[in-house]
């Protein structure tokens, strides 16, 4: 039987494809199987997921067999990521374009937001109020791949000033799109270079950043699925700490007075973040867990 089980001698029921694929998807090892056999399902029959188990008997047409079959194949042979088979993927329930110029956008980066937002509605702000007037809080967003974070604070903060950065132009070019699809690209700049070199001499009250934190000596043991992302994006030297350096060394002088930075990393960093953050003058060092309980993002204020 070809991939997708999609065999034109038999009748294949919207079931039946997904149980195939599922036990496919398994032997192959991915772990998300059966959450990706329903969503290239759905892909290639043009509806939603919910509509699956509604339709369940509903038999399957050759040419949406075959469209499905291509994507499985994909999937399971060259380990693409679904949200590059779709071109697309939810985050903060936004949905984003992506591209194999950036990293798809993942659910434990949104503990990122979720700090941000704490302190952009209460610390950033004098006397401990939010922001009411456009431009009063100023944001910068380092290394914004597809814009997910930056997007994600402009549908919560509207009377924010955005900036986001990225040193890969084809990245910044997925983010502009975003941010047109989302209707808040007036309200974010877009610049490219490395870290803060783009905003020289400017000052923010928030500063966030989802840099690159993988070690390059895990590279063999990561998951194939991260193949077909920029390194660019992933790695920062021997253990990962390159760039998250640079960034805390250089943030001070971009911070205004009460500002804060954040910054994802990995839980294993965690402790020599904080080291670093202390070292380089600031205060409040704390950290934030995302849902499986591990430490997602360090933040600290500058005094």
């Amino acid at each position: 039987m070809s991939a997708a089980g999609a065999g034109r001698e038999k009748t294949w029921t919207v079931l039946e494809l997904l149980t195939w694929t599922t036990d496919y998807f398994k032997r192959a090892g991915i772990d998300s199987a059966r959450l990706d056999a329903e969503v290239l399902l759905a892909h290639a029959l043009e509806t939603e997921r919910l509509r699956l188990y509604i339709d369940y008997e509903k038999p399957v047409l050759q040419e949406e067999r075959d469209a499905y079959r291509v994507l499985v194949q994909k999937r399971a042979q060259e380990r693409i990521p679904v949200s590059q088979l779709l071109g697309e993927r939810e985050f903060w329930s936004l949905g984003f374009k992506v591209t194999r110029d950036v990293l798809t956008p993942r659910p434990e980066t949104e503990t990122l937001v979720e700090w941000a937002l704490s302190k952009a509605t209460t610390d950033t702000q004098e006397g401990g109020q939010a922001s009411e007037q456009p431009g009063d809080l100023r944001i910068l967003d380092l290394g914004t791949g597809s814009g997910a974070i930056a997007l994600a604070l402009a549908s919560e903060l509207p009377h924010a000033a955005l900036t986001a950065t990225d040193l890969s132009p084809a990245a910044l070019q997925v983010a502009a799109k975003n941010a047109d699809e989302l209707r808040t690209g007036e309200r974010i700049r877009f610049l490219e270079g490395d870290l803060f070199e783009p905003v020289a001499k400017e000052e923010f009250d928030l500063i966030v950043s989802n840099p690159p934190y993988v070690a390059r000596e895990d590279e063999s043991s990561l998951p194939p699925e991260l193949s077909h992302e920029p390194e660019i994006a992933l790695f920062a030297g021997p253990d990962g700490l390159d760039v998250i350096r640079r960034l805390v060394a250089e943030a001070g002088d971009h911070l205004s007075s009460g500002g804060w930075l954040g910054i994802e990393l990995s839980s294993e960093q965690a402790d020599e973040v904080e080291g670093l953050l202390t070292e380089a003058g600031f205060t409040d060092v704390e950290r934030r867990f995302d849902l499986a309980s591990r430490a997602r993002v360090v933040g600290a204020r500058w005094p």
